[in-house]
């Protein structure tokens, strides 16, 4: 499986040298899973959705407030005219949680008694689990990806962790289910749980409960991702803003042709306005 644009990125490697500790670890270590490799999800043609048992858009059946139900539908609208809507990726910025466990690009687990770490090699994106028994900072930080902190269970009392439940706090916007621009609430202050284990009736798949209690949500929400081993992924550099043709003027988003002048993205947009400036002195 190939990703990306160029050979190999400093996520690549940093992967391989984790690559290289679970591995160690897996020959020494009773208790924690070999999870490492690529996974990737189910390609079905629908797991980009982010609810992968229910159509695009509205077919989500999203539990949205009126308020945020209001807001998605004028997103969909503006993306059905050709625009972007509440998708922050087309602007290269990061998907945040818990787009990036969509997996459209395999994901690199490494498992340590410490931490877990999950790690993508599109525009490098990267998550630490902590699994250390720490309590939450005093004076939580906020990022795309959130602070996660994570706690191993043992389900079937074999002596030997199989599941990894995960809390994730600190969210900060803007960020999406996925490209279909499905909305978090303004407030920064969604909380993301999810339960990560292997299929019994099938060691090549990974199952994600993920639970999102948000603001603009009516109740929790829950879905169920699946991801497939790749046992020799190739890890390649994807860098997003490397040939991004897209370009956001006041509210307005328009494309650069290859020629370099601005497009419209749809029919009848007006032309960006322009003000006048001093030239540079000659």
């Amino acid at each position: 499986m190939t990703v990306g644009r160029s050979f190999m990125s400093p996520l690549a490697l940093a992967a391989a040298l984790c690559m290289t500790v679970a591995d160690a670890r897996a020959v020494d270590d009773p208790l924690h899973p070999d999870w490492s490799g690529g996974w990737t999800r189910v390609r079905d043609g629908k797991h980009g959705n982010w609810d992968p048992d229910k159509p695009r858009g509205l077919g989500q059946e999203a539990p949205l407030t009126g308020e945020y139900q209001a807001r998605y539908e004028a997103n969909l609208a503006a993306q059905a005219r050709g625009g972007q809507g509440e998708n922050p990726g087309y602007r290269c910025q990061p998907h945040g949680m818990p787009r990036i466990m969509n997996a459209d690009h395999p994901v690199f687990l490494a498992v340590t008694p410490e931490a877990t770490y999950l790690m993508r090699d599109i525009s490098n994106r990267f998550r630490r689990v902590y699994t250390d028994a720490r309590d939450w900072p005093a004076q939580l930080p906020h990022s795309a990806n959130g602070y996660s902190i994570g706690k191993w269970l043992d389900t079937d009392g074999d002596g030997r962790f199989d599941t990894l439940v995960i809390e994730t706090r600190g969210l900060k916007n803007p960020h999406s289910y996925d490209s279909s621009g499905l909305p978090f609430h303004d407030d920064n202050a969604a909380v993301i749980k999810e339960r990560l284990f292997i299929d019994k009736s099938d060691p090549q798949e990974m199952r994600n409960e993920i639970t999102v209690i948000d603001h603009a949500l009516t109740r929790p929400w829950t879905v169920t991702r699946s991801y497939r081993h790749v046992g020799d992924p190739q890890w390649l550099e994807y860098v997003c803003a490397e040939d991004n043709h897209h370009v956001v003027i006041g509210k307005e988003e328009y494309l650069v042709s290859q020629d370099g002048f601005l497009m419209p993205t749809r029919k009848d947009q007006l032309p960006p306005p322009l003000r006048d400036f001093d030239p540079p002195p000659r």
